[in-house]
């Protein structure tokens, strides 16, 4: 075993692919693939899954990645202490929920890090897709809620896939709608003031199941939805039509613009915002510095941490 063998795991990891890691390594696909054979041979087991539509890492494979990454990351930082080479290029992805926070964090992050030379990838995408993103480490960690209606199904999920849920913060339902809303001088509404409004939602795809929606009492009946996928175009469709979404009520103008708002929703039900990890992958330096930033930025908002 050698660290350019390991170097070689982590670099397929993060590119998701051997034909990317194959270019950024500046090696033909043939030999990447002849290299972790050899490694794989030598260890006596599969690191990787191989189909046609690409590498997923096996379970074992998962726990080798950890112990990897850790004697590559000693590797550089021995390398830039003492050799006096360029600091290595950075690679970090987390997949997240439509949260500003999320979004908070890691321009926080890239902002504190001083790096060079980075890709790091933010993903604001489906739950489910979240969930395999971790599990196939496309993502270091993802950012989702639990509510008592989805947490058994999600809960399952997590189990079969070798993941862990950390709760972050436990918030009340709020709405996020525009400063021209009628509801908008309240100091909290009700279900039935929402009736006449449209209720916007982010698409969940393929799995658009009541389970995976990422606003909570997504089974109450509503005479006006709408799905969208993206959150310019959520805000501003709940502009235009003053429509109406349900979050944790952490909101910023930042990101959101000035002319939106949270108020209060009374509702039997909270919403429980962790990250998840795979349980056979230790974070990465990169990822305990977002989990530390996600952390002020989640208690600047006022929230208690749960952890």
């Amino acid at each position: 075993m050698t660290l350019q063998q390991l170097k070689y795991v982590v670099e397929i990891v993060g590119c998701g692919s051997l034909n990317e890691a194959a270019k950024r390594l500046f090696l033909s696909q043939p030999s990447l693939s002849n290299a972790v054979k050899e490694l794989e041979r030598e260890l006596g087991f599969e690191i990787f899954l191989r189909s046609s539509r690409g590498i997923t890492l096996t379970a074992a494979g998962s726990e080798f990645l950890g112990y990897a990454r850790q004697v590559v990351e000693q590797a550089q930082l021995l390398e830039t202490r003492y050799f006096h080479s360029k600091p290595p290029r950075a690679h970090f992805s987390v997949s997240t929920q439509h949260y500003s926070f999320a979004v908070n964090a890691f321009v926080n992050l890239i902002r504190q890090s001083g790096f060079e030379e980075y890709d790091f990838t933010l993903r604001e995408t489906k739950t489910f897709e979240i969930i395999e993103d971790v599990k196939s480490l496309r993502s270091e960690l993802g950012i989702l809620y639990l509510s008592s209606f989805n947490a058994k199904v999600l809960s399952k999920l997590f189990l079969e896939n070798d993941l862990l849920f950390h709760p972050l913060f436990r918030a009340d339902p709020h709405i996020f709608i525009s400063t021209k809303n009628p509801l908008a001088g309240r100091k909290s509404v009700t279900l039935e003031d929402l009736e006449p409004f449209p209720c916007l939602c982010f698409e969940q795809g393929d799995y658009n199941s009541f389970y995976f929606s990422e606003e909570i009492l997504s089974t109450v009946f509503r005479k006006k939805s709408i799905f969208v996928s993206d959150r310019a175009t959520l805000f501003k469709v709940l502009i235009g039509l003053n429509g109406y979404t349900v979050s944790t009520g952490i909101i910023s103008a930042e990101l959101n613009g000035p002319n939106i708002i949270a108020v209060p929703l009374k509702a039997d039900e909270t919403i429980e915002v962790g990250w998840v990890s795979h349980k056979s992958v230790s974070l990465s330096r990169l990822g305990v510095l977002y989990l530390e930033e996600l952390k002020k930025v989640v208690a600047d908002y006022g929230m208690k941490l749960l952890e």
